[in-house]
């Protein structure tokens, strides 16, 4: 496994932007041109259950605290760190840049934008939640959404992650489920991860991914979902640039090109997820 101990710098160029993964090492900073890796090294030492972020902020999810760096305009500042007195959390996201959280009892709170303590979202709390993106929470009671400060049930069951830009998706362990009149499936088999790029239309997908097992799906319009080139390892996440990213369990970073994944492992193991600001 390579050391990241110091910063690596793989044919650095302009137009570069930041990935962040999250792992059981801490949190790498990745910067990305295309295809091409540049510099990666750790920005925080603290095991990461979840990574999100805007043009803003960076927050990640630890065992002590819901943990928020600020970003400077531009990409390629030095991120520094600190908690939110949320407590243990297993997953963050944002949500028209207020951040959410979630904790191991199934606690899930809300920081607005500019405030700086917690306000828990109403409800009963719910089990074993499992991912967040946008107003969506995947849980292992189905998917809920944040309204007016509390949590709707909006269904399925045994969610292990949604996808809020565009088209709203879900990976259950039954199938892969996009939301129009209700849960539809799109695909059956168990799906682990689901991702869409941020800056489709509501009511629309561009570039969509699902991960069943070792098997990945893009989507390719018309509600068609095509099986891409075998990345090796299995992958965790998915994440969107100039092309699209995507982060292994095992620490390789990968970037899709014409001729299929282009790898560059970045020294860590059990990876949890990936945010591209």
């Amino acid at each position: 496994m390579h050391s990241i101990e110091e910063k690596r710098v793989y044919g650095d160029r302009e137009g570069a932007i930041t990935a962040y993964v999250a792992s059981a090492f801490g949190v790498v900073r990745v910067r990305v041109a295309g295809d091409t890796v540049g510099e990666f090294g750790l920005c925080d030492r603290h095991p990461a259950r979840g990574v999100a972020t805007t043009d803003e902020s960076v927050a990640i999810a630890t065992d002590e605290d819901v943990r928020v760096a600020p970003l400077e305009d531009g990409d390629g500042g030095e991120e520094t760190f600190a908690e939110t007195g949320f407590g243990p959390a297993v997953a963050v996201g944002y949500d028209d840049g207020d951040l959410i959280a979630a904790g191991p009892d199934g606690r899930i709170a809300r920081r607005e934008t500019e405030a700086e303590e917690w306000a828990a979202l109403e409800g009963e709390p719910v089990a074993a939640v499992r991912a967040i993106d946008g107003d969506l929470v995947g849980t292992a009671d189905g998917v809920y959404r944040v309204h007016d400060g509390g949590l709707d049930h909006a269904g399925l069951t045994d969610v292990r992650d949604v996808s809020a830009a565009g088209v709203p998706l879900a990976a259950t362990a039954e199938g892969l489920y996009k939301l129009g009149n209700g849960w539809m499936a799109v695909r059956g088999g168990p799906f682990d991860a689901v991702s869409a790029d941020p800056q489709s239309e509501q009511g629309t997908l561009t570039r969509a991914h699902a991960v069943a097992s070792e098997e990945v799906y893009g989507y390719a319009g018309d509600d068609e979902w095509d099986a891409l080139p075998d990345a090796s390892e299995p992958i965790v996440d998915v994440g969107y640039g100039e092309t699209v990213y995507a982060v292994t369990e095992d620490g390789t970073f990968l970037a899709a090109a014409e001729d299929g994944w282009r790898p560059h492992p970045i020294g860590v193991r059990d990876v949890t997820g990936l945010a591209v600001r």
